[in-house]
């Protein structure tokens, strides 16, 4: 054998070595999605998304309104930001020093609530950012994601994961570990209490009709579950719907006759086939992220009635899609949406056939 056949020789056996045997930071227990349902063609487009505030900031990934129709996001270097009602105008509310993702806003725009990636439940007014809470019975958390407020104040919230920070989200994705949570915080005690525990990936949170429960997003199991807060089920839970063709990132009340969730992303065949084999997880999670297939860019977001039946299916997978879509809300005729990673916030007017909702007493709707 030549000396550059020998070279690659090595070089084929040095890669092979790191695959199979490379120490990671992961602990996969395998796991096997259900069957992907047959897919069923879109309702309506969402090509036709205005782009709001397009390059003010990157990635403002959860929109909330208040009772004036004023918007609110952050900003991945940070800003927490209130657009005017007809989008022209922005003003930064506060500077978290972290990652805001999930905003609730006051009725009358004086606080946003803010859940943090890095810094924890924070409160911004005045122009001051107040941290909330960045533990739970002892365990920090490490990627704080969406919040919701209740017209008596409580404040629920999602903890993604109480193992990997924000520059590990995709060892989140390898390893598929129950380290989400569902939280509450008692503004009055100060006090968290953890509420569901054993998520994989705790993402949206929001309110049901009367406040009579919570529905909560469990990303990498392609379902959103329901806690009961009042009533004979108070304290249980149970899912709401299962078997999504994608990731459910965030979901909101529309205040009437349903919710509106946003898909980050359509479930990958591959991703499907290997979670129920922790040493191929490993072998995937060794190879350099650069490399790894990415998701694919589609604006997707389902309605769901209140029995969690999907009522209204719209996407767009051009190449011009506001993509990937990880909140919407409803409003006055409107449909409003974050993105993680796009550089604007989006609007749009709610498809024929689509009826109207309400706005929520207390923002964030």
């Amino acid at each position: 054998m030549g000396m550059t056949k020998k070279v690659i020789a090595c070089g084929v056996l040095a890669l092979l070595g790191y695959l199979a045997w490379w120490p990671v930071d992961i602990d996969p227990k395998g796991w096997t999605p259900p069957p992907m349902a047959d897919a069923r063609p879109p309702t309506g487009s969402l090509a036709s998304i205005e782009k709001i505030g397009l390059n003010e900031g990157q990635g403002p990934e959860g929109v909330s309104l208040d009772a004036l129709g004023r918007l609110y996001a952050g900003y991945a270097d940070g800003r927490v930001v209130r657009f005017a009602a007809d989008g022209r105008t922005v003003e930064k509310l506060g500077q978290t020093g972290g990652r805001p993702w999930g905003t609730f806003a006051s009725a009358d725009g004086h606080s946003v609530l803010v859940a943090d990636a890095v810094k924890g439940l924070l409160e911004v007014s005045g122009g001051q950012v107040r941290t909330l809470a960045t533990d739970a019975q002892g365990v920090r958390f490490k990627l704080t994601d969406d919040v919701v407020r209740t017209s008596q104040g409580t404040v629920y919230f999602t903890d993604a994961s109480s193992k990997f920070g924000i520059d590990q989200m995709m060892a989140d994705v390898f390893e598929h570990g129950p380290n989400g949570r569902l939280l509450r915080y008692d503004p009055a005690t100060k006090k968290v209490d953890v509420l569901m525990d054993g998520l994989h990936v705790a993402n949206g949170v929001t309110l049901g009709p009367g406040e009579q429960y919570l529905l909560v997003c469990e990303t990498l199991s392609y379902r959103v579950w329901r806690f009961w807060l009042a009533g004979p089920k108070a304290g249980t839970k149970e899912i709401f719907i299962d078997n999504l063709p994608g990731f459910p990132d965030n979901i909101s009340f529309n205040g009437r006759d349903g919710f509106w969730l946003a898909l980050f992303a359509p479930r990958d065949p591959v991703l499907d086939k290997l979670l129920p084999r922790p040493a191929l997880l490993k072998v995937a999670y060794r190879i350099p992220e650069a490399l790894r297939p990415q998701a694919k860019k589609v604006a997707h977001v389902l309605k769901l009635d209140l029995q969690g039946a999907i009522v209204a299916d719209l996407r767009d997978d051009g190449p011009q899609a506001f993509a990937p879509i990880t909140s919407v809300r409803e409003r006055d005729g409107m449909l409003y949406f974050g993105s993680i990673e796009y550089p604007a916030l989006g609007r749009m007017p709610l498809p024929g056939g689509v009826a109207t909702g309400m706005a929520q007493k207390d923002g964030g709707g």
